[in-house]
């Protein structure tokens, strides 16, 4: 017998002659069977419905879920106590149909619209993005309906500043706002970060579609090479459901995202850094010592 690691309450033996693995609790002394039907076999199940032929040698792992049961001399069966939780589905995202015509139609008979373009020095080297038409950004944002308003000075400026962001993704942002076309870029990498770069710049200018477009290319975006940059992105901006997608990506790809160099992306997320890596070579090790197990399995059938 073994006591669980960490635990000090209760035991897990192997009642050989009952074919069970019986749970002791050390000081109530009562004993409860956690896997194992009494019938003598070798059938997979979880908990009562295992079988077992005189179980000798156990382990069970730190969360109680899987035994490592020894029968004879050599055979080896991992067992699960408990059947382990579904993983979590990641539904598709909605995305609305465009309402770019509707759109465009409200940019005549209504005094309140500016007149005349603008064009945008963009970012710190004032980058230009010129003569941009104020009543379409209008008639698609918000947040330019408020800027270009009666009364604000931006209404008659010729050039407006935008800083944070690059000449590529405000160009795509506008472009976006103009025909409704969604340009990522080329590449995973960059259309994962122009993604997260346009995704921002909706959610400031107040374009919720283009944002949920964004939100479903991020979805369908998750890789190897971009599931731990976009684990971190995930983090900072507070997208429950991405940091979920992606925690789950990096668990059950955990080769192929160290093969990438992915872990080594990270930036400024430096605590969960180090818990990534070391998750990562527990998952490797495991699946090594998994891998292990199951050749030895099969010299003993064989």
């Amino acid at each position: 017998p073994r006591p669980q690691p960490g635990r000090q309450r209760a035991v897990c033996v192997g009642d050989w002659g009952n074919h069970k693995i019986r749970r002791v609790e050390v000081a109530a002394g009562a004993v409860t069977t956690i896997a194992g039907s009494g019938a003598k076999g070798s059938a997979d199940g979880v908990g009562g419905a295992a079988q077992f032929h005189k179980p000798a040698g156990i382990a069970l792992s730190p969360d109680g879920s899987t035994l490592l049961v020894r029968s004879g001399k050599t055979a080896l069966r991992q067992v699960c106590v408990a059947a382990p939780p579904p993983p979590p589905s990641f539904a598709p995202i909605v995305v609305p149909p465009s309402t770019l015509g509707a759109d465009l139609a409200k940019t005549w008979g209504d005094a309140s619209l500016p007149q005349g373009m603008v064009t945008f020095l963009v970012g710190d080297d004032e980058e230009r993005v010129e003569h941009v038409s104020k009543c379409v950004l209008c008639v698609r944002s918000v947040f330019f309906r408020t800027m270009f308003g009666i009364g604000m000075k931006e209404r008659d400026a010729a050039e407006v500043t935008v800083l944070e962001t690059d000449l590529a993704s405000f160009t795509a942002f506008i472009d976006y706002l103009c025909t409704d076309q969604l340009d990522l870029g080329e590449g995973e990498g960059e259309q994962a970060r122009r993604a997260l770069v346009l995704r921002e710049l909706a959610q400031m200018y107040q374009v919720p579609r283009l944002e949920l477009l964004c939100a479903q290319a991020l979805q369908e975006s998750v890789g190897p090479a971009t599931a731990v940059p976009l684990l971190e992105a995930a983090h900072t901006m507070g997208d429950g459901r991405l940091l979920a997608q992606c925690r789950r990506y990096v668990a059950d790809h955990a080769a192929e995202v160290r093969a990438s160099g992915g872990v080594e992306q990270l930036r400024d997320f430096g605590v969960a850094k180090g818990l990534l890596g070391d998750a990562l070579d527990q998952v490797a090790e495991l699946k090594g010592t998994v891998a292990a197990r199951d050749v030895e399995l099969e010299k003993v059938r064989a």
